[in-house]
């Protein structure tokens, strides 16, 4: 068993990239934590007693969803930087936060956002990890991968996404479709991307380039075999 931690800009992100795999994983034993770093609530001109509610219940989802997939609510971390405005803030408080994280829970793989991601704060969010996920001495080999978020990542131009790594989930797809539902205030009717038919659609994209009914696909960014003495 080993710890694997998912580094997301707002709740909804971790369902959206990777909820089949989140509970893949879960399956097999592995330890799944989430770090959220935005609030995921957009902060102008709302009364601040609102914000708090819609924070909580935003908190709330992500929980229920979460469990959904296999992970521990104490499993969850919650960061507060501000919803698509994480470039207001210095960078290093971004890396800080996720260095902290990784130094705790000492994860061999670490989960984020494409690098070309349309919302800023998902590419500050992989730029964090990968910041945070160098190779430097007297740290635990971190293999880094990034997700696809459906309504962000295929907006960009160009779409860069390019996956090499492949999860199969036929048998966790349905656990992503209903922990999406948990997000109450995200999800969208079709033909949006944020839609559970669409979502379904991607799954079985990925599915049949490797030959099974659903997938879900991953960048390797950065995985490192070292030389081991003896």
């Amino acid at each position: 068993m080993s710890n694997i931690l998912v580094v997301a800009a707002h709740p909804d992100d971790e369902v959206l990239g990777m909820g089949a795999t989140i509970a893949t994983l879960s399956k097999d034993k592995e330890q799944i934590y989430l770090l959220f770093l935005a609030t995921g609530i957009y902060a102008r001109k709302k009364d601040e007693d609102i914000m708090r509610a819609e924070l909580k219940r935003l908190r709330e989802h992500a929980e229920n969803a979460g469990k959904i997939m296999g992970v521990e609510k104490d499993n969850i971390f919650f960061e507060n930087f501000p919803d698509n405005a994480m470039d207001s803030v210095p960078f290093l408080d971004i890396v800080e936060k996720v260095e902290n994280i990784i130094n705790e829970i000492q994860p061999s793989r670490v989960f984020t956002h494409h690098y070309n991601d349309l919302n800023i704060d998902h590419r500050l969010s992989f730029q964090s990890a990968l910041t945070a996920t160098r190779p430097i001495r007297n740290r635990n080999n971190i293999e880094l991968l990034s997700f696809e978020v459906p309504s962000s990542t295929e907006w960009s131009y160009p779409y860069l996404f390019k996956p090499n790594y492949f999860v199969d989930v036929s048998d966790t797809y349905k656990l992503k479709l209903k922990a999406l539902k948990e997000y109450k205030d995200e999800i969208r009717n079709y033909p949006h991307p944020r839609s559970l038919k669409v979502l379904d659609a991607y799954m079985t994209r990925w599915g049949s380039v490797i030959g099974t009914k659903k997938a879900e696909g991953f960048e390797i960014i950065r995985k490192i075999d070292y030389i081991r003495e003896g």
